[in-house]
């Protein structure tokens, strides 16, 4: 089999992007492609069709390789749920609570056969694999448990090629830096080099390509110009990157909030929002920062109960009730729908002493988190006879306390969410995905204001996607030298 494998000098220099491009671009041109990250820490999930959860690049570079995604493709997922601990998703289903000392001094070792097998299940499907490192390959402290970079690409004979960053300034101490410290048989792995997310005159920086070549012997394959492809992010690193596709000194129409939570999650749910006429995006963690928005949004969280207290503990909590009062709108999602409820049980308490929290109380649910938890893909019909579609991923169980309207009606018949018309709260991650139902949520909001309406046409979610990916090979491919990628493809055989 193939493979190619995407590292990088540091966490969030694009290297999901990149695969991705790959991906497409190597489909594109008629291989069966894979992607595959051996292990990934995201709160950003991505739902398989059979219900299991991997990390969401992994989804999205699926898609991009026209395939469904497996859990294969990402057989280890770590979700930090603070204090230095994470959910280890092992195979798409939750394993365990680890530790960070427990998970890299026992089950890393003990994990490598089922990446193994995921690997060989893999390369008896597909043509080429397109693999993607974590962080940076030169971690000193982590390298002797480190599964994901360059062990990866040893077990699969992949060609490296070290992506690093422009934009954080310091790309050539970077790049020399992470080489020199990687040993002479990872260092010997490393083919190219990629200088991303570049903004100017190439020309300046020729002379430094041309220094970066001859000292490190490693030929820079391409300079990629930063671009603003719609494509979802791994993890909330890239939250502040999200500020750049609407800059918030500009004035918009219709001002929404949205409050991050300290472990925010699935909040790739949001990005429709960035491309809706009119609308500005805030992310609130501060009491000062709410302000008099039009909306607040309430994301999902990988536990709600702590990031609840803190909630409370900024003040942010009576303030969005007295908003509420004032009758802007509240939307909840996940985590944030159970927050909008009456109570929260938790029965996964420590000592295993349940409790039960008071929460905002603007809607009438009653939520109790329990052990088991709901992944799958789903679809229905919304409160207004829409069509919708989307995935659940939650451990909580909310019932209702008084009879209220459902959100949207699955097709399994089950009852989801809670509906009004100032308050409105569901599980139903990708919600806003739905372009219809999200601009008909937005044009009541204008007509309320005395705006006009917003009409024309509007692309399906799929649509959307497929255009970002082909802009993705487009951009990509103008940029960077694929008759060499080509070769390198051909040598890892």
């Amino acid at each position: 089999m193939k493979a190619i494998m995407i590292q990088g000098t540091a966490s969030d220099v694009g290297k999901s992007v990149l695969c991705t491009a790959l991906c497409r671009i190597l489909v594109n041109d008629g291989y069966r492609i894979a992607p595959f990250k051996s292990q990934n820490m995201a709160l950003n999930s991505y739902i398989t069709k059979d219900g299991g959860e991997i990390g969401r690049a992994q989804g999205v570079q699926a898609e991009a390789a026209k395939i469904d995604a497996t859990t294969d493709m990402n057989p280890i997922l770590l979700k930090p749920t603070g204090n230095m601990v994470s959910e280890v998703i092992l195979h798409g289903k939750p394993f365990a609570d680890m530790d960070a000392v427990s998970y890299r001094e026992k089950f890393v070792e003990q994990v490598m056969p089922e990446v193994r097998k995921s690997l060989r299940r893999l390369e008896a499907e597909y043509d080429v694999l397109v693999l993607e490192g974590a962080g940076s390959p030169a971690e000193i402290n982590l390298k002797s448990r480190d599964i994901a970079n360059m062990r990866m690409a040893h077990e699969t004979d992949a060609a490296v090629i070290l992506v690093a960053d422009i934009e954080r300034g310091g790309v050539f101490a970077s790049l020399v830096g992470t080489l020199m410290l990687l040993d002479d048989e990872e260092r010997a792995r490393v083919k190219g080099i990629i200088i991303n997310k570049f903004r100017g005159m190439k020309e300046l920086l020729e002379n430094g390509i041309d220094w970066l070549e001859e000292y490190t012997g490693i030929q820079v394959l391409g300079v990629i110009p930063y671009f603003d492809v719609q494509i979802e992010a791994e993890d909330s690193m890239a939250l502040s990157s999200l500020r750049l596709k609407k800059p918030q000194h500009q004035e918009f129409e219709i001002d929404v909030a949205v409050i991050r939570l300290p472990l925010i999650s699935n909040f790739t749910d949001l990005d429709p929002l960035f491309e809706e006429p009119d609308v500005g995006v805030r992310f609130v963690s501060t009491l000062k920062d709410l302000k008099n928005p039009d909306v607040i949004i309430l994301p999902g969280t990988k536990n709600t109960v702590s990031d609840y207290v803190w909630l409370q503990e900024t003040g942010l909590a009576q303030a969005i009730i007295q908003l509420s009062r004032k009758g802007k709108k509240i939307i909840g999602i996940c985590g944030g729908y159970q927050m909008l409820g009456e109570t929260v049980l938790d029965n996964q308490a420590i000592k295993d002493e349940t409790k039960t929290y008071v929460t905002l109380g603007l809607l009438p649910i009653e939520t109790v988190l329990v052990d088991e938890k709901q992944t799958t893909v789903v679809k229905g019909t919304n409160y207004a006879g829409q069509e919708m579609t989307g995935f659940e991923l939650h451990l909580g169980r909310s019932t209702p306390t008084r009879p209220i309207q459902s959100f949207i009606c699955l097709d399994n018949g089950r009852q989801d969410g809670v509906y009004t018309d100032q308050v409105m709260g569901t599980y139903l991650h990708g919600v806003f995905q739905n372009r219809m139902f999200t601009r008909n949520y937005f044009n009541q909001i204008r007509v309320e204001k005395g705006l006009e309406e917003v009409s024309g046409e509007i692309l399906s979610d799929y649509e959307r996607r497929e255009q970002a990916y082909e802009m993705l090979d487009h951009h990509v491919r103008k940029h960077l030298n694929m008759e060499k990628v080509y070769e390198l493809l051909d040598e890892s055989t």
